[in-house]
C-alpha cells in the first residue's frame, strides 16, 4: 500500500539535497551548508534515505497524539467550571483556585486557549489614557500613605465602599468595607493603621470634602485628626497620582470580589473578617508586598500624651450661653458638672461617638450634660379638646348636665354627644370629630370649591387671573386670582399640566 507524503518547501529541499548526495553530484559538507545542519544529521539523513527513500524527511509522530496531551475530559470539565463556576475570574487567579479547590492543574497558556475556544476571557479594561512618567517609591516605610475609597458591589446587590490606606514603599494595606466613603470610616481605619503600624509623615488623598478639599476646607475631622497628630496632608491632582491605592481596588475588584461569591459571603462583617483574617494575609502579604529600599522604618509610636480615642472622632464646636446651656442637633443642654468659674460665651468640644450619642468636652475635661425639655405650646386641636374634657369633668362634678350647661355655655346635646365619643373612642375620637368638622373661617365655601375645581378642570389651560374673571361673568361667583390659586395647590392642581392629567382622567 503505497504512502502519500506532504512536504513543505523546507522539506522537499531537504529531499532534493539528500538525493544529490547519495548520487554523489555533492558532498556531505556541502549539503550541510545549504542545509544549516551538522555533518552528522546529514550523514544521519543519508542512512535513513537508504533504508526508506524520501520517508526520511517526514517525522515518526507525525500523525500521532503527543504523550503528554491533556485530556479533552479535563478540557471539558475545565471549561465548563469557568462557565458555571469562575466566570468573574482572571486566568492567573482561574490556575490558582484550581489547584486549591478542584485538585486541577493546568498551565496558563493553556488556560488561556481553553478559554478562548468558549469564548470566555476576562479582560482588564482598555483606556485611552495621557502618558504620564513613572514615579518611584519612597524608599523608606512610613513616608507616604496613599488613602482612598471604591465604593462597588463587592457583595450581595447593594453597593458598599472599601476604605484602605497603603504605605507606597512596601505596598502594606489596612482595608475594611463600610456602607458608604464617610469621615467615620476614614477615621477609623486611620486609626487602625497607627495602631498596628504607628504615625506616618505624609498621607496623599485626593480632594474629596473629606479629607479637606476645597468643598470642606475649613472643617474636615480627617484634616483635622492629622494637623492633631503632625501627619501632613497632600492633595493629588489625578486619580493618577495616588496610583498606588488606585491600582489596589482594581485588584481587590478582580480577586475579592469572585472569592467574597464563592465563599458564600454576603453581609459586610463577614466580607471584613474574610478580607482581614485570610485575603490581606494570604495573599496581599505574600504576593504584592514588597521590601523597601532601606529598611530604616520611619513610623514613630504614638506619645504618650496622645489618646487615639480624643483625635480620631468627629468634633464640634459650640458656644456657651450665660445659663451654661448650649444646643446641638436641635435640642439644648445644660452643663452640670461643677464649675468654679463660669464658662459662658466659650466653646464647647462636642465630641461624637454614634449616630446619636456624644460626649461633652472643656480644656481637655469630660462635662456631665443634660437635656433641658422645654414646654410645648398646645397645638388648636388639643385646647380644643382640653375645653370638651373641662366642661365633661365640671358635669361629673356637679351631677347636674344642665347646670354645666348654663355656667360653660355649651349645651346639653353637644356634652352628652361628647360624653358617647368617651366613651366609645376615649381622646382619639373627640380629636378626630373635630378635625373631621373643622374648617377655617376664612376658607372658600365648599360648593365654590367643587365649581371652581370642575370649571379648571374643563378649561385646564386657563391661568388663575382668567378663571377668576370667567367665574364672575359666568357664574356670577365671586373669588379673587389668589383664592383660586390656594384651592389649586389644596388640590394638587396648580399647574396646566396636572390639570391637563387630573382632566384626562376623569369618566367620560
Amino acid at each position: 500500500m503505497q504512502r502519500m507524503i506532504i512536504m513543505d518547501s523546507q522539506a522537499q529541499l531537504t529531499v532534493d539535497i539528500i538525493t544529490k548526495v547519495a548520487e554523489r553530484k555533492i558532498t556531505i559538507a556541502n549539503a550541510a551548508k545549504l542545509l544549516n545542519k551538522s555533518r552528522r544529521t546529514i550523514e544521519r539523513y543519508l542512512q535513513k534515505y537508504h533504508k526508506v527513500g524520501i520517508q526520511f524527511v517526514v517525522h515518526r509522530n507525525t500523525g500521532k497524539a503527543p504523550t503528554n496531551k491533556t485530556p479533552d475530559s479535563l478540557k471539558r470539565q475545565v471549561q465548563a467550571l469557568i462557565k458555571d463556576k469562575y466566570f468573574d475570574v482572571n486566568l492567573l487567579h482561574l490556575a490558582e483556585l484550581l489547584k486549591a479547590n478542584e485538585n486541577i492543574v493546568v498551565k496558563r497558556e493553556t488556560l488561556r486557549f481553553w478559554a478562548h475556544d468558549i469564548h470566555h476571557v476576562k479582560r482588564a479594561k482598555r483606556r485611552r489614557v495621557k502618558a504620564r512618567k513613572r514615579r518611584e517609591r519612597l524608599e523608606s516605610p512610613g513616608l507616604l500613605l496613599q488613602m482612598d475609597g471604591s465604593p462597588h458591589r463587592w457583595f450581595g446587590d447593594q453597593t458598599s465602599c472599601l476604605i484602605a490606606i497603603i504605605d507606597d514603599a512596601t505596598s502594606e494595606i489596612h482595608a475594611e468595607f463600610f456602607k458608604s466613603e464617610t469621615t467615620a470610616g476614614c477615621l477609623k481605619v486611620l486609626r487602625n493603621y497607627i495602631e498596628k503600624k504607628g504615625l506616618f509623615k505624609v498621607l496623599y488623598v485626593d480632594r474629596a470634602g473629606i479629607f479637606g478639599g476645597p468643598k470642606r476646607c475649613n472643617f474636615s475631622q480627617v484634616q483635622r485628626a492629622c494637623n492633631e497628630l503632625g501627619i501632613e496632608i497632600i492633595f493629588a491632582n489625578s486619580p493618577q497620582g495616588k496610583g498606588r491605592i488606585e491600582r489596589s481596588f482594581d485588584t481587590f475588584q478582580d480577586r475579592l470580589v469572585p472569592e467574597l461569591r464563592l465563599n458564600h459571603i454576603q453581609d459586610m462583617a463577614s466580607a471584613n473578617r474574610y478580607l482581614q483574617d485570610i485575603f490581606i494575609p494570604q495573599f496581599w502579604q505574600q504576593k504584592v508586598v514588597v521590601i523597601a529600599k532601606n529598611q530604616d522604618s520611619e513610623y514613630t509610636p504614638v506619645a504618650e500624651h496622645i489618646n487615639l480615642d480624643d483625635v480620631c472622632v468627629q468634633k464640634e464646636y459650640r458656644k456657651i450661653r450665660n445659663d451654661h446651656t448650649f444646643s446641638y442637633g436641635n435640642k439644648f443642654y445644660l452643663i452640670e458638672s461643677p464649675l468654679k468659674h463660669s464658662i459662658a460665651k466659650q466653646k464647647i468640644e462636642i465630641r461624637k461617638t454614634s449616630k446619636h450619642d456624644f460626649t461633652a468636652y472643656f480644656a481637655g475635661r469630660h462635662l456631665t450634660v443634660s437635656e433641658v425639655i422645654e414646654p410645648t405650646k398646645l397645638s388648636m386641636e388639643d385646647m380644643e379638646i382640653k375645653k370638651k374634657l373641662d366642661v365633661l369633668a365640671l358635669a361629673d362634678q356637679l351631677g347636674n348636665v344642665s347646670e354645666a350647661s348654663r355656667i360653660s355655655g355649651v349645651s346639653r346635646d353637644t356634652i352628652y354627644r361628647h360624653r358617647r365619643l368617651i366613651k366609645q373612642g376615649d381622646k382619639a375620637a373627640l380629636k378626630k370629630q373635630i378635625t373631621s368638622n373643622h374648617r377655617h373661617k376664612n376658607r372658600t365655601d365648599e360648593a365654590l370649591e367643587k365649581l371652581l375645581i370642575n370649571f379648571s378642570l374643563q378649561n385646564p389651560h386657563l391661568g388663575q387671573v382668567q378663571v377668576s374673571a370667567l367665574l364672575k361673568v359666568n357664574h356670577g361667583v365671586e373669588i379673587s386670582a389668589n383664592g383660586v390659586r390656594s384651592v389649586w395647590l389644596r388640590e394638587n392642581m396648580n399647574t396646566c399640566a396636572l390639570r391637563l392629567h387630573r382632566s384626562q382622567s376623569l369618566p367620560k
